[in-house]
């Protein structure tokens, strides 16, 4: 009976208290009073919305909390972790007093474009991570930061890219933009030195982006519409090794011939299109996807130049099922050029 009576005594006291302050002097207060509870300075420092563990005394975590705005970061912080919210927009200075963030994650939000400030990541001279998929954005953010390395735009509704969306960014290496509205670039990769990973994923291309960074290893451009790739795309891009061209509009006609067979291709996707050959790909391809096409025949010659038992192909994966071929039309020969294959699914 005791401790409830002490219970209500103290309620009475905090809500007295909070009567008779504003709101900001109300939060001052529970400041005080944490560190008079014997709080560390960082936790006292730490928005009342947020959690910052004496453990990770540079993580600042805000995640899932109902947020409609990006609280105060005190300067110590460099990883904060704002997923998960209702923020709509965020105003130029709010990043002011903590210039050394390195990470800013705010993926499932409700950005909007028009209410994120020109400069409000312009100060944040070494952030190194920027995650903004998942929310409203119609366009890239003007001035980011040039030290940035892995930038995320996934699943917004940008329709276009300006040539200037990432000027001075040399160091970046991925760049996520799956999931927009996406219909022309503008050449606005030219200056990406350092790209080696891009997503472009369900967009609205009809080709494939011009001027892409001659370092880049993966490109992925599944679920749009793109009918051809150019000729000599990929000894413009000789470090490309991973290509997914899935669920597009590619023909037999908008593949120039040997288009894939270089060196440097470790797996090929194209799936779900309206192929009728198999294309002439490299001997030291390892995974290839046709499956969903219209193939009528099987060409061994597309694997292999001569039938002999010193060339055979590195290929591992062979997908050719719903296709117009079944295992009869697989000569016995496949045998030699075709040995790493573990099986062929038709």
């Amino acid at each position: 009976m005791q401790s409830v009576v002490l219970l209500l005594i103290v309620g009475i006291v905090d809500l007295s208290i909070g009567q008779r302050y504003s709101p900001f002097q109300w939060l001052s207060h529970l400041r005080g009073r944490r560190r008079h509870a014997g709080w560390q300075a960082e936790d006292v420092d730490c928005p009342l919305e947020c959690d910052c563990p004496s453990t990770s005394f540079t993580a600042m975590y805000c995640h899932n909390r109902n947020l409609q705005h990006v609280p105060y970061i005190p300067s110590h912080i460099k990883y904060v972790y704002l997923q998960h919210n209702q923020i709509t927009g965020i105003q130029d200075g709010v990043f002011d007093n903590a210039t050394n963030l390195a990470w800013v994650v705010l993926f499932h939000n409700q950005l909007n474009s028009e209410k994120i400030g020109k400069n409000v990541f312009s100060k944040l001279k070494n952030l190194d991570r920027l995650l903004l998929d998942h929310n409203d954005l119609t366009y890239v953010p003007p001035n980011l930061p040039k030290s940035i390395t892995d930038l995320r735009l996934g699943h917004n509704k940008i329709s276009k890219i300006l040539p200037n969306s990432f000027d001075g960014m040399a160091i970046l290496t991925t760049l996520q933009l799956q999931a927009n509205v996406i219909e022309d670039i503008q050449g606005a990769f030219k200056g990406l030195k350092s790209l080696t990973f891009l997503d472009m994923r369900k967009n609205k291309l009809r080709k494939i982006p011009d001027n892409l960074p001659e370092r880049l290893q993966q490109l992925y451009l599944e679920f749009n519409n793109i009918e051809s790739v150019p000729a000599g795309f990929f000894t413009m891009y000789p470090k490309l090794q991973f290509v997914r061209l899935a669920h597009n509009k590619l023909t037999d006609k908008g593949l120039p011939s040997s288009v894939f067979n270089i060196s440097t291709l470790i797996e090929l996707d194209l799936s779900f299109n309206k192929l009728e050959r198999i294309p002439v790909v490299s001997g030291n391809l390892e995974n290839l996807y046709l499956q969903a096409n219209e193939i009528k025949e099987f060409s061994l010659s597309s694997f292999c130049r001569a039938i002999d038992m010193t060339n055979f192909s590195k290929l591992r994966t062979l997908r050719l099922d719903a296709n117009a071929i079944s295992a009869r039309d697989i000569p016995a020969e496949a045998a030699y050029c075709l040995r790493r294959v573990a099986f062929i699914d038709v």
